[in-house]
C-alpha cells in the first residue's frame, strides 16, 4: 500500500471508529477517493497569524493533507495571497475558500440519506473533493455542484478530472441554486447561510432533503430539512459544524461595527457574572440558545465585541462589560441565560427549524421562542 492510501484508510478507521461515517457506501468513497489530488497545495496557519504555503513538495504533504482537518487554499476571495506566500514565505488575510474538515463532511454526506438514482446539487464546490465523494456514491450524471469563483471552480473541475469525475460543475451565485439541472432530490450546502435561499426550496423535489451550516457569530451549526409545499422544516443536528459564509451571505456591515466597538465610549459599564466565553463557546451548551436571543450579531476578540445592525453593541472585559447603542446586548444574553437554565439547559438538538421564503423560525420541542426575552 502506497503512502497516500495507508493514510487516508488510517483517517477512514478513526472516522469509522467515532461513528460518523456509517454507511457503506461512504466509507467506500473515503476510501478510494484521493484527498490529495484535491490539495495539491494549501495554506497552513502560523503562530503570529499569518498562513504559510504547504505545497506537495513538503516532506508532511500528506501527512497533513490526511488529518482530519480543515485546509484553508484561499485568502481574501484572491488567488494572489497564494503567489505572495510562495514568494515570500507567508500571507495574510481571511479564509474564504477550503477543504473542509472530513469529520464535518461525513457528517453531512451520510445526514444527506441518498438513495440510488438521487440528483444532487452543492453549493459551494471549493477543492472539488466533496464532490468527487457524491459523485463516486451517485455517478457523476447526478451531481452538479456549483461555486461563485470562476477559478476556484477551474482548479475544481482539474482535479475532479484527475480523480476520474466528471460531476456537473458551473460557475454561479450559490444562493439561486442552479435551476437548469433542478429538481433536485438532496440539496447540499458546504457554505454557511443566514437564511435558506428561496431557489433551494423552490428546486427541491417534494420530500427532498437539504442538509446546510447556519451563518451565525453565536449558534451557528447544522440543520437537517426536508421541504414540501415550498416550506423546509427539520432539526438542527447535535454535531456542530462551520462552515465559510455564502459571499452574499457574509456580515461585510459589521467590520466597521466591530473596530469601532474597541474604543467607543459606553453608555454604561457595569460587572457581571456571566463569561464571554459561555456566550461564545461552541463546545459549551448555552452557545447555541444564546445565538436564538442575540440573532445578527457578529463577533471578534481582544477584547470580546459584539455589534448588531441596529448599532448596539458589547465590550467585554473580564467582568466588566461596556455597552452602548440602542439596546443592553449582554442584559439580552444573561437574560437568556437564566431562561435556558430554568428551560432545563436545552443542547442544539431539541431544536426545530423551519424555513419558508419569507421566514425561518427556531422551536424548543415543538414550541415556538419568543424573542426579545419578556
Amino acid at each position: 500500500m502506497d503512502v497516500a492510501a495507508n493514510l487516508r484508510a488510517r483517517l477512514v478507521d478513526a472516522l469509522v471508529a467515532a461513528g460518523v461515517l456509517r454507511d457503506p457506501r461512504w466509507v467506500d468513497a473515503f476510501r478510494q477517493v484521493p484527498r490529495h489530488v484535491f490539495l495539491p497545495g494549501f495554506f497552513a496557519p502560523r503562530p503570529d497569524g499569518a498562513w504559510e504555503p504547504v505545497t506537495d513538495a513538503h516532506p508532511d504533504h500528506l501527512a497533513l493533507v490526511y488529518r482530519d482537518d480543515v485546509r484553508v487554499t484561499q485568502l481574501d476571495n484572491d488567488d494572489r495571497a497564494w503567489q505572495q506566500a510562495l514568494a515570500t514565505g507567508a500571507a495574510t488575510g481571511v479564509p474564504t475558500s477550503s477543504s473542509s474538515m472530513p469529520t464535518i463532511m461525513a457528517i453531512m454526506l451520510e445526514a444527506l440519506s441518498v438513495a440510488p438514482g438521487d440528483r444532487v446539487l452543492e453549493v459551494g464546490t471549493g477543492t472539488g473533493y466533496n464532490a468527487a465523494l457524491l459523485a463516486h456514491v451517485l455517478g457523476d450524471d447526478r451531481v452538479t455542484s456549483i461555486d461563485v469563483d470562476p477559478g476556484v471552480l477551474a482548479r475544481a473541475r482539474a482535479r475532479l478530472a484527475v480523480a476520474g469525475h466528471h460531476p456537473t460543475c458551473v460557475a454561479g451565485d450559490g444562493e439561486r441554486g442552479h435551476a437548469p439541472r433542478a429538481p433536485y432530490d438532496r440539496v447540499l450546502g458546504t457554505c454557511a447561510v443566514s437564511r435558506i435561499p428561496t431557489a433551494w426550496l423552490a428546486q427541491t423535489a417534494p420530500g427532498g432533503v437539504v442538509v446546510t451550516t447556519l451563518n451565525r457569530a453565536i449558534g451557528a451549526g447544522l440543520v437537517r430539512l426536508t421541504v414540501r409545499d415550498g416550506r423546509a422544516t427539520g432539526r438542527v443536528l447535535p454535531e456542530d459544524g462551520r462552515f465559510m459564509p455564502l459571499r452574499a451571505h457574509r456580515q461585510a456591515w459589521a467590520d466597521e461595527a466591530l473596530v469601532a466597538a474597541s474604543t467607543a465610549e459606553p453608555t454604561t459599564s457595569r460587572t457581571t457574572l456571566l463569561s464571554s466565553r459561555a456566550v461564545l463557546d461552541p463546545g459549551g451548551g448555552f452557545e447555541f440558545f444564546a445565538g436564538l436571543a442575540l440573532a445578527e450579531v457578529a463577533v471578534a476578540g481582544d477584547p470580546v465585541r459584539l455589534v448588531h445592525p441596529d448599532g448596539s453593541w458589547v465590550r467585554h472585559r473580564g467582568a466588566v462589560v461596556d455597552q452602548g447603542g440602542p439596546r443592553a446586548l449582554w442584559d439580552v444574553a444573561e437574560a437568556a441565560y437564566r431562561q435556558w437554565r430554568a428551560l432545563g439547559e436545552p443542547r442544539r438538538h431539541r431544536f426545530t427549524f423551519t424555513a419558508t421564503p419569507t421566514a425561518q423560525h427556531f422551536a424548543l420541542d415543538g414550541t415556538a421562542l419568543t424573542w426579545p426575552l419578556p
